[in-house]
């Protein structure tokens, strides 16, 4: 069994995608497809913008923020990426977290918990396929989008979904374990990246 990746991608106060994130882990461990799951938010790992002088491709990297970066994404199998959507389109934050790296994306399936108002993000999840098509990442069909999505937020209780989110959320974590199975021979062994 493998490692699941959930990535936090809105690094803002007051985020929606803290609580929202945090359901879903709760939805993944409740699956059990996976034998790990890491909470990964990007305003923790707080990387700069893109600062290294060299192609993500090469993995020579100068930064030990970039190693660091490289190393968590290197151990993971799987990824959801829990999103906001800003003027129809996916964040600057996420959007860098992707390209500091290049080898340790291939192959690797991918999910979208998508959150905003009457869209629920789905325009930002169109636009994101392009970017994860050019890594050979695979998204899965199955997403989890959430519209008027403070309808479903308590200060106390954080996010309270409905049968339809929580059926969501079971569809698209059984197809990322089913493709998980199937790109894992295609991925390439990465060797540690030059400045390690």
């Amino acid at each position: 069994m493998s490692k699941l990746g959930i990535i936090v991608a809105s690094t803002r106060p007051g985020r929606v995608g803290l609580p929202v994130a945090q359901w879903f882990e709760g939805e993944a461990r409740t699956h059990a497809g996976f034998a790990e799951i890491e909470l990964i938010d990007l305003a923790e790992v707080a990387l700069p913008f893109m600062n290294e002088p060299n192609h993500p491709r090469l993995a020579r990297y100068t930064h030990q923020h970039t190693r660091d970066w490289s190393a968590l994404v290197s151990g993971v199998d799987a990824f959801v990426f829990v999103m906001p959507e800003y003027n129809h389109g996916f964040n600057a934050e996420l959007k860098n977290a992707i390209d500091y790296l290049h080898n340790e994306w291939l192959y690797k399936p991918v999910g979208f918990v998508t959150y905003g108002g009457v869209a629920a993000g789905t325009r930002a999840l169109q636009m994101i396929k392009q970017v994860i098509g050019a890594l050979k990442m695979t998204p899965v069909l199955e997403a989890v989008n959430l519209p008027f999505v403070h309808q479903f937020l308590d200060e106390e209780e954080g996010l309270l979904p409905n049968e339809i989110m929580t059926a969501a959320a079971k569809s698209m974590l059984d197809e990322l374990v089913r493709l998980e199975d199937n790109l894992r021979p295609l991925r390439p062994t990465l060797e540690a990246p030059h400045g390690a």
